[in-house]
């Protein structure tokens, strides 16, 4: 999903500032699910948001270019971006046997110079790809093609391109294309550290302010929480955005990105984050992180 739009069900009330928080996220079941609550002004004493729909690609271009107040980037950006955003210790994506895929059209495919589509060369997909790869595949992969990523199995399906590398619901339907998981790259980074594979992040402006992005993190709390207890009161605006998506497939997504590193990230969760980051420094893959970069509140 390239194109960008607001939400049109976002509550009109304004914050006591006299305007709404500025937002974005993805339409992926995840996000609506963690964030129904708040987009609806069902959190107390929660700022107002004015919510944007985008592809990941997309938000981690708006964090580099320091658009919105709050956004949902992957990890694999912070290094670019946490000078004038804070990293929330809630509400984004890590877990356990939830990894990217590389897919092929054919078990067993060497991707020795063969293109691979991925969902954005900064996102912690393509991180975790590249630190893979340097494994596997030592004669180095061909082209790299960024597309939205669900344009990815389709593409691989049809020829267009050699692999893909997939995220989100997608490592429940890619056998619905005929295609075959080539690697899990969250196997490979458990197997490798024994940490949760970080995927996604809640990143907001340093400028709002340390109490502000304190009242931040509670209201993703509330919201998670209130979504937990009671999880047919999101279900509208999930299935809303996940209009393709086969109902029972959102409830299986949901579950798998929406567990105990959403409510907080812990001491393994922001030691997953520093892992990645840290690994991939020394790779030349990202800029080094400054030692209390990650510390927000």
């Amino acid at each position: 999903m390239t194109d960008i739009s607001t939400d049109p069900a976002a509550p009109a009330e304004p914050t006591a500032a006299g305007a709404k928080l500025r937002i974005a996220f993805s339409p992926c079941p995840n996000d609506t699910f963690v964030f129904d609550a708040w987009a609806h002004g069902r959190v107390p004493g929660a700022p107002a948001l004015d919510v944007t729909f985008a592809d990941i690609d997309v938000t981690n271009g708006m964090a580099e270019r320091g658009e919105l107040d709050v956004l949902k980037v992957s990890y694999a950006v912070l290094p670019w971006v946490l000078d004038e955003y804070a990293l929330l210790p809630c509400g984004g994506a890590l877990g356990r046997g939830c990894g990217p895929l590389v897919l092929t059209k054919e078990p067993g495919t060497d991707l020795t110079g063969r293109t691979v589509a991925v969902p954005s060369e900064r996102s912690t997909a393509y991180l975790l790809f590249r630190l893979w790869a340097a494994e596997v595949v030592p004669g180095g992969v061909g082209e790299i093609v960024v597309m939205p990523f669900d344009e990815i199995m389709p593409a691989v399906r049809d020829g267009r391109v050699d692999a893909g590398l997939v995220i989100h619901e997608a490592r429940f339907t890619y056998r619905n294309y005929g295609l075959h998981s080539l690697a899990d790259m969250g196997e490979h980074w458990e197997a490798t550290t024994g940490l949760p594979i970080p995927l996604g992040a809640i990143i907001a402006k340093r400028s709002l302010g340390q109490d502000m992005l304190g009242k931040l993190a509670d209201s993703v709390r509330s919201s998670v929480r209130m979504a937990w207890d009671d999880p047919e009161r999101s279900r509208p605006y999930v299935l809303e955005h996940a209009q393709e998506m086969d109902p029972a497939v959102a409830d299986q997504h949901i579950g798998l990105y929406v567990n105990e590193f959403t409510a907080d990230l812990g001491e393994d969760g922001y030691a997953a984050i520093r892992g990645l980051l840290t690994r991939a420094a020394a790779e030349g893959l990202v800029p080094p992180l400054g030692r209390d970069a990650l510390i927000s509140l």
